[in-house]
């Protein structure tokens, strides 16, 4: 694994963070608060990782969908309150605030989604 910049992943990158941001901003609740944000969530992870990593699209995969898998089951336990940083906004924000099985879904879909995207359409030369 060695650092190198792909253009291709940067741009998605930016693109799903202005777009989260404006979910989170604009829609205070509803599925595409939600499910939608979950879902761009773990693709959000996969591309970051894919335009800084030298690595596989599938190592990407793996990788994308275990930190959502872990934040998730982070809430399942209630780590915000653990180490008492329920009330800073950013930790929340990140961290997020409940368990959720739906969310496990919409992580394990964006994940599958992006990566046969990826290795069907955009190619990553890394698979």
């Amino acid at each position: 694994m060695t650092v190198k910049l792909n253009l291709k992943f940067l741009a998605l990158t930016l693109v799903i963070l202005v777009t989260e941001i404006a979910i989170a901003y604009y829609l205070k609740s509803g599925f595409v608060r939600y499910t939608v944000g979950d879902f761009l969530a773990s693709i959000l992870v996969y591309c970051a990782l894919l335009s800084v990593l030298n690595i596989k699209s599938i190592t990407a995969a793996i990788w994308a969908l275990s930190l959502s898998f872990s934040i998730e089951f982070a809430q399942l336990i209630g780590l915000l309150d653990i180490l008492n940083i329920k009330h800073i906004k950013i930790a929340s924000i990140l961290l997020g605030s409940h368990f959720s099985i739906a969310d496990l879904l919409a992580y394990t879909l964006g994940i599958i989604t992006i990566y046969f995207i990826d290795i069907t359409y955009i190619k990553n030369e890394n698979n």
